[in-house]
């Protein structure tokens, strides 16, 4: 009987696979990958005079369209005109209308960044003065719902389809020539390759309306499928689709020309399997490499060949590990997995794990940059998570190879020798006495319910024992008797003439014959322990591909960072600019009745070029009053400039203001206030205010 995994080692792997489940539910959708670090006017910010033009700034290099950036009066009407332009570098711009109302205005943005990853969001400034908005400034939701979860799911697809596909016939080139004709792995190899071509369609239809509008009609809709093919990454999908057409023809020769080949002959051609192989792998991982986070960002140059190298390793790796797997589960019983190839693969798997640390630890770098980003940021977790789901893999792993030695010393040497031996010799036995006990019991049918010959029994019960060493299974003894049987029947029906009825006894001999065998290899403790630990590795493997696909979607935490530093940089001048950089209060005093008093003066955002100048006339108990004549100048004396007279306009009791007070230059100007309170009594008192 097959042994079992026991209920301790499934429900250690049970609760592994559910809290990397947990953890994995807890991932957002596909985030920016391109950050927005800088706009005109700034978030917040409040201008005395309409902009002609809004300008955004990212960390890198986007993709736009026509709707691409919007901007939305109070009432959320477009005022923008013309489509998006690139100004310089990564800086975009929209031109706005003429005659622009006070107000706040919205910007909203959904561009794609040059790993191929849909970025959104909104803000809003004003001109004026803030007001009430009918527009909600949230995040643009990109890259999200039925859409975005379809995309999410051919992103999986597609990664494992290459690591199958490219990792099954490494597998079987470089490690188990014999598995070439192996229906099941035949079968997991072409499965890889239905699903990565299924999936870089389904990739290349959804890709319109994933970075778009986000709408399940749009799948379809040919001219989208014309603009994502002038993207750089419709390209990498389209010459991902001809590298499969390659692909196709390889497994094609792989499983059919080489498959029949004889050992001397599988020389050259694997030779030249194994070239051709390498330069189609390569091609499929590149088209990866050249679309997505190796393209952009620092050392493009040095981080696509990684890239390639790296997807490559992992194929070998996990994809040789999911074939290993079935070969021990699914191969026949006359093509089992031998020991020696189960070392080979042991060998590549290590030199694939070399090349995953070497090239991991260098993309690590470039991706996260900083240690407070690798545990600040989801970036830096997720890929701490992958590292330690690595390291659980390499002491599977371990396990696995101590099972294969112990394996070598019993099934792959002498053991499986005598087995097969063993097998033969009982068959032939068997087949023989029953034979004879058959010439004796002549033509003659027997009644129902007669038992057996003695001369069958014992000629099965030898065969069985040459077989099996005598070992008293009921369930061999049930063998022996269908040998038996078959013996008799065989040679009545020889003397019957009846052939069809022979060849039927044979495959039925065969049959039992291929089922001992079986038997006795599952039974056997060391394969056992063997496909126990390659099944552990094959489900972490599973949650590593998980982790890895979703780190591919997420913001990396060098960009994280810097966005942050950005929007922090900028939600600080916007916070200066909404309260006031400057506030005056100058005291006077004209001589005359009702003469004494405050004037408060606030300077919105005291930077050079155009301010907002509120001015407040108080007494001296606080209560606002209004002065007959209010005259305000600003004078630069180390520049020489000035005085620059400004009237405000009368806006309420002790409330004057100005829009649009330009200062030429910073520096350190002298603000004079000439206050009148009757026809004579008249003063003008100053202070001085730093503009930046």
């Amino acid at each position: 009987m097959t042994p079992t995994i026991t209920p301790r080692v499934r429900n250690l792997v049970l609760l592994f696979l559910a809290v990397a489940c947990a953890i994995l539910a807890g991932a957002a959708p596909a985030s920016a990958h391109a950050a927005l670090t800088g706009s005109d006017p700034r978030q917040g910010a409040v201008v005395a005079q309409a902009p002609a033009q809004v300008s955004l700034t990212f960390s890198e290099e986007v993709a736009m369209n026509g709707d691409s950036l919007r901007v939305l009066d109070p009432k959320g009407a477009r005022v923008d005109t013309g489509k998006p332009a690139h100004v310089s570098g990564t800086t975009y711009s929209v031109r706005l209308r003429g005659g622009l109302a006070k107000g706040t205005y919205t910007v909203t943005y959904q561009v794609v960044s040059a790993d191929s990853h849909p970025v959104g969001g909104a803000y809003t400034f004003s001109i004026g003065a803030p007001s009430k908005t009918a527009v909600v400034a949230g995040g643009q939701d990109v890259g999200g719902g039925f859409v975005g979860w379809l995309y999410g799911i051919g992103r999986y697809v597609s990664y494992a389809g290459f690591i199958v596909l490219t990792g099954g016939a490494a597998f079987v080139l470089a490690c188990w020539q014999r598995g070439a004709g192996v229906r099941a792995v035949q079968r997991l190899v072409v499965s890889g390759w239905v699903a990565l071509t299924a999936a870089t369609l389904a990739l290349l239809l959804l890709r319109g309306s994933y970075t778009t509008s986000g709408k399940a009609g749009d799948i379809f809709d040919l001219n989208l499928l014309g603009e994502v093919l002038q993207t750089k990454t419709g390209a990498a999908l389209v010459s991902r689709l001809l590298l499969l057409a390659a692909a196709a023809l390889f497994v094609a020769v792989l499983f059919g020309a080489y498959e029949k080949r004889q050992d001397e002959e599988k020389r050259d051609l694997t030779f030249g399997l194994a070239i051709g192989g390498v330069v189609v792998a390569a091609g499929l991982a590149a088209s990866w490499a050249l679309a997505e986070h190796a393209s952009v960002g620092l050392q493009p140059g040095i981080a696509m060949p990684v890239d390639v190298v790296h997807l490559l390793a992992v194929a070998a790796w996990l994809g040789g590990l999911v074939a290993l797997l079935v070969a021990l589960y699914r191969a026949p019983a006359d093509t089992p997995v031998e020991a020696a190839a189960v070392r080979r693969f042991s060998r590549l798997a290590f030199g694939s794990v070399v090349a995953l640390v070497a090239t991991g630890i260098y993309q690590s770098w470039r991706q996260v940059g900083s240690w407070t980003a690798l545990t600040g940021t989801r970036y830096g977790q997720l890929l701490l998570i992958k590292a330690g789901l690595v390291l659980l893999m390499v002491a599977v792993a371990w396990f696995s190879r101590r099972w294969t030695g112990w394996l070598a010393d019993t099934v792959g040497g002498g053991a499986a020798d005598r087995t097969a031996t063993g097998s033969a010799a009982g068959s032939s036995a068997g087949s023989s006495v029953g034979s004879a006990s058959g010439s004796v019991t002549g033509p003659r049918k027997a009644p129902a319910g007669a038992k057996k010959p003695v001369g069958a029994r014992k000629g099965a019960a030898d065969g069985e024992t040459g077989g099996d060493g005598a070992d008293g299974d009921a369930a061999e003894e049930t063998d022996s008797g269908a040998a038996g049987k078959g013996g008799a029947a065989g040679k009545a029906a020889a003397k019957a003439g009846d052939s069809g009825r022979a060849a039927q006894l044979a495959r039925q001999r065969a049959a039992v014959d291929a089922a001992r065998q079986k038997r006795l290899r599952d039974g056997d403790p060391n394969r056992f322990g063997l496909r126990r630990s390659v099944l552990m590795e094959a489900g972490v493997a599973v949650v590593l591909l998980a982790v890895t696909t979703v780190l591919t979607q997420t913001e990396p935490g060098r960009t994280e960072e810097e966005a942050k530093a950005a929007t922090s940089s900028s939600s600080t001048s916007a916070a200066s600019s909404s309260t006031g950089a400057a506030a005056l209060d100058l005291p006077f005093d004209t001589g005359g009745q009702n003469g004494r008093g405050v004037v408060r003066i606030d300077l919105d955002p005291a930077r050079v070029g155009a301010n907002e100048l509120h001015v407040y006339a108080q007494r001296p108990d606080g209560k606002p009053f209004d002065v007959a004549e209010l005259k305000i100048a600003f004078t630069l004396p180390d520049q020489k400039i000035g005085p620059l007279p400004v009237a405000p306009d009368h806006i309420t009791t002790g409330h004057w203001a100005a829009d649009g007070v330009q200062i030429p230059m910073a520096g350190d100007w002298e603000v004079a206030v000439t206050v009148r309170t009757s026809d004579i009594d008249q003063v003008t008192v100053t202070k001085n205010v730093k503009i930046g």
